[in-house]
C-alpha cells in the first residue's frame, strides 16, 4: 500500500491507524502529487491512501496520470470533489477528521474488492468515466456522510453561484460543482438544458406551457415551474410544428 498525503502529522496519523490491521503493509509514501503519479506506476501498490489537496498535482489528476491500476481510497478534507472522486472509482471517500472505525469500514470495503475476481482496476474505471458515459448516481453531502442520490430520481438541476443545487421530489442537494460539468455527464435523452440555469428531467416534465409572448416554462409533474430561454423554446416549437 502507497500513502500519498502532504501533511506529515496526517500521514504519521494514517500509519497509526494502519498498524493494528495485519493484512495492509506501507510500501511508500509521498507528499506530493507527481510524486504519487511516479510511485504509483514504480512500485505499483495494490492500494492507495490519497490526499486530493496537495502541491504540484491534485489528487484526482493523479488517476488521469499513472498507468498502473491500484483501488483507492481518497482522504480528504474537501467535500467537493466527491462527485469526480466516485466517477474515477475511488473505492471509498474519506472526509477529514475521520476516526478508526470509519477507517476501517473503508478499507475493509477495498478487501473485499482486492479479493473479487475479475474486478475491474481504477484505470479501468476511468476509462470508462472519461468515454462519457452517462453519470448513474451523485454524491452529496448529509452531515458528515457521503449519501449517493440516483440521477434518475432528481427532477431538475439549478445553478446557484459557484453551486448546484439538485432537487428532488422530496429533498434539495447543494453540490459544490458546475451546471456545465453537470451536464457534460448526463444523459442528453433524459436531461435537457432548457436556460443557462436550469437542466430538466424529461421524465418530471408534465408540459411546456406558455407563459408570456414567445415564452415558454417547464411544467413539472410537482407543478414547479421553469423558465425555458428564448432560443431553447424556439427549438421547442420547431419540433412541435
Amino acid at each position: 500500500m502507497l500513502i500519498a498525503e502532504d501533511e506529515p502529522i496526517a500521514r504519521a496519523g494514517l500509519r497509526d491507524m494502519l498498524s493494528s490491521l495485519t493484512w495492509l503493509e506501507v510500501v511508500s509514501e509521498v507528499a506530493n502529487g507527481q510524486a504519487a503519479v511516479e510511485a504509483i506506476d514504480r512500485v505499483r501498490p495494490e492500494l492507495v491512501l490519497l490526499d486530493i489537496q496537495m502541491p504540484g498535482v491534485l489528487g484526482t489528476d493523479v488517476l488521469r496520470s499513472c498507468a498502473h491500476q491500484p483501488h483507492v481510497v481518497f482522504t480528504t478534507a474537501y467535500a467537493q470533489h466527491a462527485v469526480t472522486a466516485f466517477e474515477l472509482g475511488a473505492l471509498d471517500y474519506l472526509l477529514k477528521p475521520f476516526g478508526q472505525a470509519r477507517f476501517e469500514a473503508a478499507l475493509e470495503r477495498v478487501r473485499a474488492a482486492m479479493g473479487e475476481r475479475g474486478t475491474h482496476g481504477t484505470f479501468d474505471r476511468l476509462s470508462e468515466a472519461l468515454s462519457q458515459r452517462p453519470m448513474q448516481r451523485l454524491f452529496v453531502r448529509t452531515g458528515p456522510a457521503l449519501v449517493p442520490v440516483p440521477v434518475d430520481t432528481i427532477m431538475w438541476f439549478e445553478s446557484d453561484g459557484d453551486y448546484v443545487v439538485a432537487h428532488t421530489a422530496n429533498a434539495r442537494h447543494v453540490v459544490h460543482v458546475s451546471l456545465n460539468r453537470i451536464e457534460s455527464r448526463l444523459d442528453p435523452l433524459q436531461f435537457m438544458r432548457v436556460h443557462r440555469t436550469h437542466i430538466v428531467n424529461m421524465s418530471f416534465v408534465r408540459r411546456f406551457r406558455n407563459v408570456g409572448r414567445a415564452q415558454l416554462a417547464a411544467e413539472l409533474t410537482n407543478g414547479q415551474q421553469l423558465a425555458v430561454s428564448r432560443t431553447r423554446a424556439a427549438e421547442l416549437r420547431k419540433v412541435a410544428e
